[in-house]
Parts: C-alpha cells; sequence; structure tokens
C-alpha cells in the first residue's frame, strides 16, 4: 500500500477519528487507526469497541491496501511536519514508511484483517436533521450526563424521536436538561435510545459548526451518524431512561425574571467563596431583588445582588453554583426565569417566554 497527499489533507480525517483511539486499549490493535486505500480514496477508522468512526479523504496518488498503524505516534508525526509539505506513506512487508521533505519514520503495524468493524445490521429507522438543530440539543443538555455513574443508563444522553419533533433529555440524578427541536420525520414514529456520553461528545465535534445535514440510521442496539465525509457507527446504551418528566416541578408560582449575563456574572463572583466541596450558594428570593450569598468554612462570605422581577418574598434556598451556572448558561435568550414551588423543591430554568429549553436542579439543604 502507497498513498501521497499534502501534510494538512493528511492530517483533518486522522484528528477526526484520533479522539476515538483507546489510549490503554484493552486490544492491541485498538490503539492503531487502520488505513484503507481504494481508488484514489483513503479512509481512516479508529475504534474502541463501542465506537467507531471513519474519514475519508482524495489522495495524490497511491497503491491500494489497507493497514494499521499506531494512532497517536501517526497524528503527533503529522502535527510535527511543516506546513504544506508532501507526505509519502509507504507500507512494505509489515512496517510503514513516512517521509515527508528530509524526515524520514518507519513504523510498526498490525495486520488490517484483525481490526473489529461495527456491522449496523438490519436499519429500522432513518432521519435527517440539520447540524445546528442536533448541536443545539447537544449544547443545551449534554453538561447534565452523569460520568461513570453506576446507573448506566445515565451515563449517555436520552433521544426521544415524537412526530415532528426529536427531544434531548440529560440527567446525572442532581440536575436535568430537556431541548426540543422540530424536525421533518418521513413516518410517524415514537421511540427512544440512550446515547453513550463519548459518543454524544464525539458526534458534537463532527457536527461542528453545524453547517452540514446529518443523516442517522436507527438499528436495534446501533446508531450510525454521518456528517460530510465521516461516519459514526456507536453501540446504544441498553437500560430504561428515567421517567424524567415526574421530575420537571409543577405548580412553581414562585418566580424571579433577570437580566441572564448579570445572574450569571453574580453566581460566578460568590462562587469563588463558596465552600469548595459542595459548591453551595444560597438563594434568596425578595421583592424586586434576588440575593446570592455563599460561605465556606474559613468563614469568607461573598453577598451578590441582582435586580429580579420577584413573584414572591422572603424565599430562600439552597443549590449548587456550579449546577446554577451550566444550566442558566443553556437557557436561550437574554433572560432567564428561576421558578420555585416552596423552599424545599427543585427549581426550573427557563425562558420567560418559551419551555422549549428547560433545566430543573435540585436543592441542596446548606
Amino acid at each position: 500500500m502507497r498513498l501521497n497527499a499534502v501534510r494538512e489533507a493528511f492530517l483533518k480525517p486522522l484528528q477526526m477519528v484520533g479522539g476515538v483511539v483507546e489510549k490503554r486499549a484493552t486490544m492491541p490493535v485498538l490503539a492503531n487507526i487502520l488505513i484503507q486505500l481504494s481508488q484514489n480514496r483513503a479512509t481512516f477508522i479508529a475504534s474502541d469497541s463501542e465506537i467507531e468512526l471513519r474519514s475519508s479523504m482524495v489522495v495524490d496518488k497511491g497503491e491500494d491496501g489497507e493497514i494499521t498503524i499506531q494512532g497517536k505516534k501517526l497524528i503527533d508525526l503529522m502535527r510535527s511536519l511543516s506546513d504544506g509539505c508532501q507526505v509519502d506513506l509507504k507500507v512494505n512487508n509489515q512496517k510503514a514508511t513516512l517521509s515527508a521533505s528530509r524526515s524520514k519514520f518507519t513504523l510498526a503495524t498490525l495486520p488490517a484483517n484483525i481490526f473489529p468493524h461495527a456491522e449496523l445490521g438490519e436499519v429500522t429507522y432513518k432521519l435527517s436533521v440539520p447540524g445546528a438543530k442536533l448541536k443545539e440539543l447537544f449544547d443545551r443538555t449534554a453538561f447534565a450526563m452523569a460520568h461513570q455513574d453506576v446507573r448506566y443508563y445515565l451515563n449517555g444522553l436520552l433521544l426521544e424521536l415524537r412526530s415532528g419533533e426529536l427531544r434531548a433529555v440529560a440527567t446525572d440524578g442532581h440536575r436535568l436538561s430537556i431541548c426540543d427541536t422540530s424536525v421533518d420525520m418521513p413516518d410517524a414514529v415514537d421511540r427512544q435510545v440512550i446515547v453513550p456520553r463519548k459518543s454524544v461528545l464525539e458526534l458534537t465535534r463532527l457536527i461542528g459548526n453545524g453547517e452540514e445535514m446529518v443523516h442517522l440510521e436507527f438499528a436495534r442496539n446501533l446508531l450510525r451518524a454521518s456528517v460530510g465525509e465521516s461516519v459514526l457507527t456507536t453501540k446504544l446504551i441498553d437500560g430504561r431512561f428515567p421517567e424524567y418528566l415526574a421530575v420537571i416541578p409543577v405548580g412553581t408560582d414562585k418566580t424571579a425574571l433577570m437580566n441572564k449575563d448579570e445572574f450569571r456574572a453574580a453566581m460566578q463572583r460568590v462562587a469563588i467563596l463558596s465552600n469548595e466541596k459542595f459548591r453551595g450558594v444560597r438563594v434568596e428570593m425578595n421583592s424586586g431583588m434576588l440575593r446570592l450569598i455563599a460561605n465556606n468554612p474559613e468563614q469568607d462570605e461573598a453577598i451578590e445582588e441582582v435586580a429580579a422581577e420577584c413573584v414572591t418574598n422572603n424565599l430562600g434556598i439552597g443549590f449548587n453554583v456550579n449546577y446554577l451556572l451550566e444550566a442558566v448558561a443553556a437557557v436561550e435568550g437574554s433572560e432567564v426565569m428561576l421558578c420555585l414551588r416552596d423552599s424545599a423543591s427543585s427549581c426550573l430554568l427557563r425562558s420567560k417566554d418559551s419551555e422549549r429549553i428547560r433545566h430543573v436542579v435540585m436543592p441542596l439543604r446548606l
């Protein structure tokens, strides 16, 4: 096998798949990137046995074949080469030689036939979504996913398909985020899938600025997403997502409406003096003003007041300030509405005129 291309063209697909390469691979071949060349098109494939990501490029000239090369070394070498240089990759007797200008590197390889592939199987449903819409769903909710929780079904993001609507839901048990968007669906459908955390992050990266369409293919326990020259195939989490609608507080008639940027800035300041372990901040709602109070074991204290339209008086409650900050940042518009039922209830954060994006934060006892 042999392929020749300019460094930047080579580096782009390598970096695209590089995030999937296993750093501590259970199988040696999973630390490698599979390179396939056929009819002047090179395809780079990485896998961690749960996710497979492939990206393609057109090469200037080459000889068909396939091989696997350790991903990190290959990417690091390609990054280190000078801009605009011509790169030649040649494989002979299971040794890969990388040449560029006056540089020459010889790399160990593993045969392509031992590299695992993700077989999608029978596709049960297809859906095309504008990249900008899918990116917004992820950006508004993914931060609330759990990380290495024993409740494995929380370590991912729920995608819920209903007629004409796509919903993303994420929760770690302490907070919940929901975002809805309208999409063109060819058929009436009602289904839920849980996409693993790493797959959500990789897909968000693939979507980039959201200019391209994302083509989704659903199989029994796999999801395939195609974006431009890249294709991501991921296993789905086999579990039942919690009944998230039951978590959304009702009867939240005690509200505070304020400027989102002012509220965030005030929280960021009081967070500096909050308890480093629990990150607690007390929120007090009074007529025309919302007060934030934080302190720590070193006897430091921070008090901030934010102008707010409050429909209540003398109501105080504690929250994790980091959870509030992330939720407020994901609310659309220039204003944020904080909605409570009482001093022991969860908090609902949303924009003034829409419930398309909602965030729920559990209270914290201070």
